[in-house]
């Protein structure tokens, strides 16, 4: 994996900065963390825990919210589209055919092109129908859609997904909503090595330290939900993540040191004072 950004200190700042915006298509992001609004206990945890997390790309599931942005109480109310880029998904859609509807639903109701596909397999473990996901990308992406698609971390369908011509592929780091982080960082790595669209871990992070050790394999982004709306502090774990994204960034970028199983002195052996 090809390692193109520079890090660069601001002024008299102890933190350094990467400054290397994500591209995805034809759209440049400053943040690389992209947050869901599902699940939060009201609507102004959820813009104050957004706001926190920086991120400028958000979520809304087209099957689970009210399109009409009239309402106070519906969350589309709240996002302003000058300030979020809003992301719409088909979270909830079992079949090829009903992720094709919501996905065209979200664009008649004023959404633009660009699109999270989800297409879940299993209700028990909320896995993604790698086949039926697909089948939906190859119609969405003929039909002008900038599809940005949920997958498994099977190498060979997210190369599949790529060839289909998604905008970005999206591997899960273990299922939606279990917290368990990332399972299988090998075969993420392997999904970035192989493929030259964005990869974005979507699903599993449950604390800052997932989000880093997932940023550390070199992925471009994260996307998250339930790591942010069932903290007990949704406001202060989405400053949490971040930081943590940018942190795992930024130890991707600057190269770790070899892991060895024994220890080796870290100052000369040669040359001290009797």
């Amino acid at each position: 994996m090809a390692k193109e950004a520079k890090i660069e200190t601001r002024g008299n700042e102890s933190d350094a900065v990467a400054a290397d915006p994500i591209r995805i298509g034809d759209r440049e992001f400053e943040s690389r963390l992209i947050v869901g609004t599902g699940k939060y206990s009201d609507n102004d945890v959820m813009m104050n825990a957004i706001r926190a997390s920086g991120a400028e790309m958000v979520t809304v599931a087209v099957r689970r919210v009210d399109l009409d942005r009239t309402k106070e109480e519906g969350i589309l109310h709240h996002l302003d589209p000058d300030e979020f880029f809003l992301l719409p998904n088909t979270a909830g859609c079992y079949t090829a055919e009903d992720a094709i509807r919501y996905a065209r639903l979200g664009r008649a109701a004023g959404f633009s092109d660009w699109l999270k596909l989800e297409v879940i397999g299993d209700e028990a473990t909320l896995l993604p129908d790698t086949q039926a996901t697909i089948e939906a990308a190859l119609v969405l992406v003929e039909e002008g859609f900038k599809v940005m698609a949920y997958t498994s971390g099977d190498v060979v369908t997210a190369l599949r997904l790529e060839d289909a011509g998604c905008v970005a592929v999206m591997p899960l780091a273990s299922p939606i909503g279990s917290g368990l982080g990332l399972v299988n960082p090998y075969f993420v790595r392997e999904i970035k090595r192989r493929c030259e669209v964005p990869i974005i871990v979507d699903a599993g992070v449950g604390t800052a330290s997932d989000a880093c050790i997932t940023m550390e394999q070199g992925v471009d982004g994260v996307l998250m939900n339930t790591a942010l709306a069932a903290a007990d502090d949704p406001v202060g774990m989405a400053h949490a993540m971040r930081l943590a994204v940018r942190a795992g960034r930024l130890a991707y970028l600057a190269g770790r040191m070899p892991a060895r199983e024994i220890a080796i002195p870290s100052s000369p052996t040669r040359g001290l004072l009797d």
